[in-house]
């Protein structure tokens, strides 16, 4: 077996020419076909237009079927966004915010959450009007919240975790504020009207 030094051997610019001399045909070719390369202009890939409401690209754009007003609504929602959520081509969250007065829908995006990075959120975390929309063996109905403690009549805070169940998961167990507000999880299928109307 031929040493390692062997194998990797540094080569002076001299031996390199006597090596490659300029009368080898395949040196010249290569150094003309990586000339043509470095000489191609850059092709700059443009990015379809957005709608700057939905976010979503102008020729597939949902607000004809968003609200043409935002809903009035007393719960203020804190979207923890996991990153990889940011740059999914079909993420639902700006579509949440569209639908919702400014103020009322929140995204901080994240893995680790505390309270000198996120005050804010650490103060939603321990009101106690503040819920997370989480499962779990804690959490309690959602439904049947709203129907038997009259729970319209507070102003609440609801906490969502956007990411894949593994990414959900993981930021609730290692983000201990998440674990301060009531769980709830909802198991009703809402209709939802179609058309320009439709909520």
């Amino acid at each position: 077996m031929e040493n390692a030094s062997s194998l990797c051997s540094v080569v002076s610019p001299e031996e390199y020419e006597l090596k490659n001399c300029d009368s080898c045909p395949t040196n010249d070719g290569l150094v003309d076909v990586f000339g043509d390369l470095a000489a191609l202009p850059v092709e700059v890939e443009e990015r379809r237009p957005t709608c700057l409401r939905c976010c979503r690209p102008q020729k597939v754009c949902l607000c004809p079927f968003l609200p043409p007003q935002p809903l009035e609504v007393s719960t203020c929602l804190y979207v923890v966004q996991h990153p990889a959520e940011e740059s999914r081509v079909l993420r639902t969250v700006p579509l949440l915010a569209a639908c919702l007065p400014q103020g009322k829908c929140n995204v901080i995006v994240g893995r680790r959450f505390n309270e000198e990075k996120h005050p804010e959120l650490a103060a939603v975390c321990r009101d106690e009007r503040t819920l997370i929309l989480y499962p779990g063996p804690k959490s309690q109905n959602l439904e049947e919240l709203v129907r038997h403690r009259e729970i319209d009549t507070v102003k609440h805070n609801v906490i969502i975790i956007d990411g894949t169940w593994s990414q959900a998961k993981n930021m609730f167990l290692k983000n201990s504020m998440f674990h301060l507000p009531s769980q709830v999880r909802t198991t009703e299928v809402i209709p939802l009207k179609s058309g320009a109307d439709g909520v």
